[in-house]
């Protein structure tokens, strides 16, 4: 029998490749897996809205005043752009707008906010929403990274600009080492000087995860401390006791994950729904 070109041959075993593995990691393992989930987790293998953080916002993107707020979201909570906004600690410089200019596609120019401005912006909101001082370390009273840039950046200061400040504002401090304080002009290059951030001495009362999204962006719980910030706001706007409100903040808090890990969280989905039902 005369035996197949090799060519051929190995084209065959290619193809018997293929098809093993399609069945094996196509077929085999989606079942199993499938099957594993639906016995151990059959409350949740089907997916439950509650796994999943929800924005409690008007058309406008304002709070709804008689829900409990999400953490903030780096994808708007759309599980098709899930995502971290990549953004470390040492992001805390401003691009500031430059007043009459667009970008690429027309738009006017907005700028950008570095991660410690945003922090700020929304501890600042947070702080109006609950009632409380939205004050937090790093932050000027603006509501902006308190942040200069210093030059030269070594050596001794001869110049300092409070650079998420733009003009004509008034800078968060008057002088640096000595130093009069300038506020940032929009488009000026500041890159050669030292960054020297400024901590002023704000006691943070808006707890940490109302102001940071998670890493996923869509994570559906809150810490105790930020349920329990906002329980007055709620009971206010619900005509409740406030006592009725922690009642259900304790009913919707969930342990640490396997005993030991992270902290409680407080399921917001689940609370507000709690909350319309009576």
């Amino acid at each position: 029998m005369n035996r197949l070109p090799s060519w051929i041959r190995q084209h065959l075993a290619a193809l018997r490749a293929v098809a093993v593995l399609t069945v094996i990691l196509g077929v085999a393992y989606p079942l199993a897996t499938t099957g594993v989930a639906q016995a151990l987790f059959n409350g949740k293998a089907n997916g439950d809205p509650a796994l999943i953080g929800q924005s409690f916002t008007d058309a406008e993107g304002n709070p709804v005043a008689k829900y409990f707020q999400s953490r903030p979201s780096a994808g708007g909570y759309d599980m098709l752009t899930t995502a971290a906004g990549n953004l470390g600690p040492e992001d805390v410089v401003d691009t500031l707008a430059v007043p009459g200019t667009v970008d690429d596609e027309g738009n006017p120019d907005e700028g950008r906010q570095s991660l410690l401005t945003q922090v700020c912006a929304r501890s600042a909101a947070v702080g109006r929403l609950e009632g409380v001082s939205g004050a937090r370390p790093y932050c000027t009273p603006d509501g902006v990274g308190a942040v200069l840039k210093v030059f030269p950046a070594i050596g001794t200061p001869t110049r300092a600009v409070s650079v998420n400040q733009a003009c004509p504002v008034q800078p968060f401090i008057a002088t640096y080492q000595g130093v009069k304080v300038e506020c940032g002009k929009p488009g000026e290059d500041y890159a050669a000087g030292r960054t020297v951030p400024i901590r002023g001495d704000a006691q943070a009362v808006v707890p940490a995860d109302a102001v940071t999204a998670s890493g996923s962006a869509l994570d559906p719980h809150i810490s105790v401390a930020y349920a329990e910030l906002q329980a007055p706001r709620v009971a206010r706007e619900r005509g409740l006791p406030v006592e009725r409100v922690t009642t259900l903040i304790r009913r919707y808090t969930t342990g640490r994950p396997l005993g030991f890990m992270g902290e409680p969280g407080v399921n917001v989905l689940e609370l507000n729904r709690a909350l319309d039902k009576g």
